[in-house]
């Protein structure tokens, strides 16, 4: 199960689900405070700005960060859960969890797990550029960004609240 949150809400997710390990994905990775049950080897950072394009002075979600991605939940052993985090909980975890969804289930429908996503989380707006990304390294032939477009924008918040994705 993969559960996500915000900076500010990562402590308590990680205490209520007994997560083993955590992603996060923002820009200052630097300001993150492990919860000491989580090893540092269970814990990626991945500093990366909520952009869908490049501008200058910030880091756009690249190739490299997603193959990161995929590498470490491929490597997560599943036997407890995984939280994925950024700063608000609405942009890059939800994009994330989407792309660890899709590649911890080859089969898997990407609209139906983007659905449960929109159904667990109104504000989840996954960040595009990431889902773009991530559809082309799991070779879904843009059926990723169909699903995001199909579940629309989230309703506005400034931070989101703690959900979580089913991986069945």
């Amino acid at each position: 199960m993969i559960h996500v949150c915000s900076l500010a809400a990562l402590h308590p997710t990680v205490e209520a689900t007994g997560a083993s390990h955590i992603l996060t994905v923002m820009a200052n990775v630097a300001q993150v405070q492990r919860p000491p049950s989580v090893s540092e080897a269970n814990h990626l950072r991945i500093a990366m700005d909520d952009i869908t394009e490049e501008l200058d002075g910030f880091t756009a979600p690249s190739v490299a960060h997603i193959e990161r991605v995929l590498d470490f939940v491929r490597g997560w052993d599943r036997s407890a859960p995984l939280v994925v985090h950024c700063y608000a909980g609405i942009s890059r975890s939800t994009a994330s969890a989407f792309a660890a969804a899709c590649a911890l289930n080859p089969h898997r429908d990407e609209a139906s797990i983007a659905q449960q996503i929109r159904k667990a989380s109104p504000s989840a707006s996954p960040n595009r550029l990431i889902v773009a990304l991530a559809d082309q390294a799991l070779r879904r032939e843009g059926r990723m960004l169909r699903a995001l477009d199909a579940i629309g924008p989230g309703s506005l918040v400034v931070e989101g609240r703690p959900f979580r994705v089913d991986l069945e």
